[in-house]
């Protein structure tokens, strides 16, 4: 009869190198409206004029909303006003008058994602030069750090339970961690593979619908996700 395997007394320890992963979900909780507003005419005062004063339209009706700690805006930023001029060609390779160009960019951050929608619709509505670049999906720094532990805990987690499948796969005993790092960096390379940070924030982008732009304000959940490999021994 064969016999059966038996470890050897003072045999060097198995080892065992593993990846874990987790991924959750999770509502965004701020939205950040990126904003142009721009205007282009024959002459620089009237286009630079313009684009002043829709700006001041646009901040007075931020402010009206601005609260950091209630919302429903929790804080917005302004650029400084750019101007440049080119002259154009036609399709007949002419070169058309000059044209002066100016535009501004704004930030604004909601907790409101009704009231942002509303922001928006009034604007496109009524300042000419108004341009929704995208909103950037968010959650808060607090919470994003809170997540950001949890899906590293539960990594970790996938991981203990991989390697002691394997451990006891081979009949041996219980695994004891002796290395645990971002993915990749327990090989050769030095830097973490497939990024060591979970992505917390999604952009929304304005897209086009046949003449008209529309932006899709019902955020999809963010995915938080992460990923470390992990070295383990079992006598």
């Amino acid at each position: 009869m064969p016999e059966a395997w038996m470890p050897r007394v003072g045999a060097m320890p198995t080892e065992f190198t593993v990846r874990g992963s987790h991924t959750a979900f999770q509502r965004p909780e701020r939205g950040t409206a990126q904003v142009t507003l721009a205007f282009e005419g024959p002459a620089m005062q009237p286009v630079y004029d313009r684009v002043v004063r829709d700006l001041e339209a646009v901040k007075t009706s931020i402010q009206a909303l601005h609260d950091p700690e209630h919302g429903p805006v929790t804080w917005w930023s302004t650029q400084h006003v750019r101007t440049w001029a080119q002259r154009p060609w036609n399709q007949s390779g002419k070169q058309l008058p000059l044209v002066h160009h100016a535009s501004v960019g704004v930030q604004v951050k909601f907790r409101d994602f009704g009231v942002l929608a509303t922001w928006v619709g009034q604007h496109v509505a009524a300042t000419q030069g108004f341009r929704l670049d995208g909103v950037v999906w968010a959650l808060t720094e607090s919470n994003r750090h809170d997540l950001e532990r949890a899906v590293r805990t539960r990594a970790v987690q996938a991981a203990v339970r991989r390697a002691q499948e394997y451990a006891e796969a081979l009949g041996l005993g219980p695994v004891r961690p002796v290395a645990v790092a971002d993915a990749g960096m327990l090989s050769t390379g030095i830097a973490p593979v497939g990024g060591g940070s979970a992505p917390f924030m999604r952009m929304a982008a304005a897209k086009d619908a046949g003449g008209g732009a529309e932006l899709e304000l019902a955020p999809e959940d963010i995915e938080v996700s992460a990923e470390i490999d992990a070295r383990f021994v079992a006598e």
